[in-house]
């Protein structure tokens, strides 16, 4: 599917304010909302726009502990590591990457004891052969 500028534009929007009215949508782009509407569909027809999902506030999410684990899996492991990852809430993503490590997990928890508890469930999920940890202390950049 081509992306023009846009779609593009829209997407920015929807990135900014993913609950954002079609009506104001339309405003910023200088569209009627039946071509916003319709731009909507086709992106999410076409799988460019595969969902819709929740920002906290930065007092809620700077409130919670966060951390990269980086995860090294047994040989063909790797999909059952994934696949036990993504039932772990705190886990909010999950890069497969090049080098030592298999992947790279973020994620948040409450509090530093509930990240060494999750950290230590990581570890211990079946094909995991090691992981190591970095905890965020702030972010600079949050496109």
């Amino acid at each position: 599917m081509q992306i023009d500028d846009v779609d593009r534009a829209l997407l920015a929007l929807l990135r900014e304010d993913a609950r954002a009215p079609t009506a104001e949508l339309a405003r910023r782009l200088g569209l009627s909302r039946t071509t916003v509407t319709s731009r909507l569909q086709r992106l999410e027809a076409a799988k460019v726009v595969v969902g819709y999902t929740v920002r906290l506030a930065g007092a809620v999410e700077s409130a919670l502990v966060r951390a990269h684990v980086t995860v090294a899996c047994h040989p063909k492991a790797s999909a059952g590591v994934e696949a036990a990852l993504r039932r772990i809430p705190e886990v909010r993503q999950l890069h497969s990457v090049s080098g030592p490590f298999d992947m790279i997990a973020v994620v948040a928890a409450p509090s530093i004891a509930e990240l060494d508890t999750l950290i230590d469930r990581i570890g211990a999920l079946d094909g995991v052969e090691r992981t190591t940890s970095s905890i965020l202390l702030s972010t600079r950049i949050d496109r």
